[in-house]
C-alpha cells in the first residue's frame, strides 16, 4: 500500500465549537498517537484526506511543519446522517514496524451447479509491516460444491504478513442450494391446474 502525502496544520484549540469551524472551513479535526508520545492534535486537509481514507487502514505520511509524520488510520468518527467525517485518530508507525489490522476479505469465483455461498466473515485479523499493509485478501471459491468451507486458514497471504485471526475461523460456507424455489413453482403449477371456481 502506497502512502498517501497530505499536508497538516497543528492544532491548539480544542471542543466541539473549534471544530465544527474547521469542518465549515474544509479540515478534518484529527488526533495522532502512539510510541508513549503525548497525542498530536493536528487538522487535516478535508477533501484530500477523505479520498485517502476511503481505502482501509490507509497509511498517511504527514507534513507538519516541516516534520514527516507516518500515521495509520484506526478509527473514524462520521455524522450518522450526512456521512462527513468528523473526527479521525491515528496511530503512529515507524517503517518496518509490525502493526495488527482487520482487513476485508474478498470472495471471488462462483460455485458449483446447485450449490450457494454464504460469507460468515468479511474481515481477518492479520500482522503486518506498516508500510506493507494489504488492502484486502481475496479468496476464491471457483467450482467448490456444497459441503465445502474456507477457513481462514485456508487464505492465501502476502509474503511477511501473518494471520492472528482463529485458523479456524469460517470465512465461507458452501451449501446445497435451498430448494424453496422449486417448491413454489410446484405451488404455482398447482394453481394453474386447479379448474376456476363457477
Amino acid at each position: 500500500m502506497s502512502e498517501q502525502k497530505l499536508a497538516a496544520e497543528l492544532r491548539t484549540e480544542f471542543g466541539k465549537g473549534f471544530a465544527r469551524r474547521a469542518r465549515a472551513a474544509g479540515q478534518i479535526p484529527a488526533v495522532i498517537y502512539g510510541h508513549g508520545a503525548e497525542p498530536i492534535h493536528v487538522n487535516l486537509p478535508g477533501r484530500s484526506t477523505t479520498l485517502a481514507v476511503r481505502t482501509p487502514n490507509a497509511l498517511l505520511s504527514l507534513d507538519i511543519n516541516g516534520e514527516d509524520h507516518l500515521a495509520l488510520v484506526k478509527d473514524i468518527q462520521r455524522d450518522p446522517i450526512k456521512q462527513i467525517i468528523e473526527h479521525i485518530d491515528l496511530l503512529t508507525v515507524r517503517k518496518g514496524e509490525k502493526v495488527t489490522v482487520d482487513v476485508p476479505v474478498h470472495v471471488t469465483g462462483e460455485v458449483a451447479p446447485g450449490a450457494i455461498a454464504n460469507q460468515e466473515a468479511v474481515t481477518v485479523s492479520l500482522e503486518a509491516e506498516a508500510t506493507h499493509l494489504p488492502t484486502a485478501v481475496e479468496v476464491s471459491i471457483e467450482g467448490r460444491e456444497a459441503g465445502a468451507h474456507v477457513h481462514a486458514s485456508d487464505l492465501v497471504l502476502p509474503g511477511g504478513v501473518a494471520l492472528l485471526s482463529d485458523p479456524e475461523t469460517l470465512i465461507v460456507n458452501i451449501s446445497e442450494e435451498a430448494p424453496a424455489v422449486e417448491e413454489e413453482e410446484a405451488a404455482a403449477a398447482e394453481t394453474e391446474e386447479a379448474p376456476a371456481a363457477e
